[in-house]
């Protein structure tokens, strides 16, 4: 019987002394301000590639919509990194789809199509309605 109190007092002590792994879990402000910001990185990055005829246009879905798919298309030249622009839109994406599970965002369900015109209007890629 001693021996199983001494087993069960190790066993305890064992277990006082285990870490928990710490859940960080991001506060709804600092998803907030991580995705303005990474918006903006990609916005600016995307400014920096002038266009022109010969170089031309391309657009790419930019945002997570709760009922899914894109908040957006973003047009952008063709000058760009298209690796580098694809891994930072496909970050943002997946940071905002945690946030809309995170905070059960909601939102309208409506579709957001490509834009059908796209081109070079003085140096910047836009939509041309």
């Amino acid at each position: 019987m001693r021996n199983v109190l001494k087993l069960v007092a190790i066993v305890l002590l064992f277990q006082s002394f285990q870490c928990e792994d710490q859940i960080n879990e991001k506060t709804r402000n600092e998803y907030i301000e991580e995705l303005k910001r990474d918006k903006q990185i990609i916005k600016d990055y995307i400014a920096s590639f002038p266009c022109d005829a010969l170089i031309g246009c391309n657009t790419i879905a930019f945002g997570s919509k709760p009922c899914g798919g894109p908040w957006e298309y973003l047009v952008f030249s063709n000058a760009v990194d298209l690796d580098y622009l694809t891994r930072k839109v496909t970050d943002y994406n997946l940071l905002e789809s945690a946030y809309n599970s995170e905070f059960t965002i909601v939102s309208d369900c409506a579709v957001v199509n490509p834009p059908t015109n796209i081109g070079c209007v003085n140096g910047v890629c836009a939509i041309i309605p």
